[in-house]
């Protein structure tokens, strides 16, 4: 049966991830941001590599945790890059989102949340992770929904290296949330209902949750309104023309959330912005086949390797050159 899957955001203690001297090292490091706790895991190479600046991950809708994981997903695809980073020397924090996992304490009502918060928390690991490090700048790394949060983020920092977007929106998540909800024919007895609440949200206006459809209550339940309206004002092409530094875009062309149709308009925002599109690479980014079923069954499987390609495209940029001038 296909399911429905919307467009997805102080040091405590350092523990060795193994024995060997020329492991990783990993540490639960945490930050106050809007006077909230958040946290996550910092992992350090043993060797960093030349011109290696270190990257802050940000994850994609929802309940995500540091490591990719969700209520539909435990792939652990964030977690496998981060990995996968240090072993090419590079640094890397991934953190829970406000009011996720390490940092649910920092959660505040779902009716308080806006999406600028979350670019708000960006900055602030940005900050303390380059004081950390003693790094002249930091690189942001979106996924899904993320990279809106990036996008955001970069528009007031003055300390990025550049951005890593993966399987970004290209247009206003109103029009990604239109194209999942009619592709799915599953969805076909709440179509009518769910277009009219979402044309409403996207004008600025309630709805009211009395008698909606159950199936909508998961992403237009009243408490979640008010982070949905901010959400659906984000703009992400126009974010990408107002951000001068560098910009790198991936996306899989096995993608169920994210077409690649959304990478390259994304890209095509302005010149200079490099796009990679990878074959047989999905949401979770690992490789799958187009086929729903065979696709989403990779969302449960952490055992699966992410794409080579991903990594390869992700660390050749880091290494490429000095983020342009702002």
């Amino acid at each position: 049966m296909r399911r429905l899957i919307l467009a997805s955001l102080v040091l405590l203690v350092t523990v060795p991830v193994a024995a060997s001297a020329q492991a990783p090292v990993s540490s639960e490091i945490a930050i106050t941001s809007a006077g909230d706790q958040l946290r996550g895991t910092l992992l350090v190479p043993a060797r960093t590599a030349r011109g290696a600046e270190p990257v802050l991950m940000l994850a994609g809708s929802g309940a995500t945790d540091r490591n990719g994981n969700n209520i539909q997903v435990s792939a652990q695809p964030y977690r496998l890059l981060a990995n996968a980073l240090a072993a090419r020397g590079i640094t890397t924090l991934r953190v829970d989102k406000r009011g996720i996992g390490g940092s649910a304490a920092g959660g505040h009502r779902e009716e308080e949340l806006r999406v600028q918060m979350f670019a708000d928390d960006a900055n602030a690991w940005a900050a303390e992770l380059r004081r950390r490090t003693r790094a002249r700048c930091v690189w942001l790394l979106g996924h899904s929904e993320g990279t809106m949060h990036a996008l955001l983020a970069a528009q007031t920092s003055r300390d990025l290296c550049g951005l890593i977007l993966l399987s970004p929106a290209g247009r206003r998540i109103g029009d990604v949330l239109r194209a999942q909800l009619r592709g799915n024919p599953a969805n076909a007895p709440l179509l009518s209902e769910a277009l009219h609440d979402l044309d409403e949200l996207e004008a600025g206006r309630r709805v009211s949750g009395e008698g909606m459809n159950p199936a909508l209550l998961q992403i237009f339940r009243p408490s979640v309104q008010p982070f949905m309206i901010s959400l659906l004002a984000v703009d992400p092409p126009a974010l990408a023309r107002a951000w001068r530094g560098r910009i790198l875009i991936v996306n899989g062309t096995t993608d169920l959330q994210t077409p690649v149709a959304d990478a390259r308009a994304l890209a095509a925002a302005r010149p200079g912005i490099v796009l990679r599109v990878i074959e047989g690479m999905n949401h979770v980014l690992k490789l799958a086949p187009a086929e729903f079923n065979a696709n989403f069954a990779t969302y449960g499987n952490p055992d699966l390797p992410l794409a080579p390609e991903l990594v390869d495209a992700v660390t050749g940029f880091i290494l490429s050159g000095q983020r342009l001038p702002r």
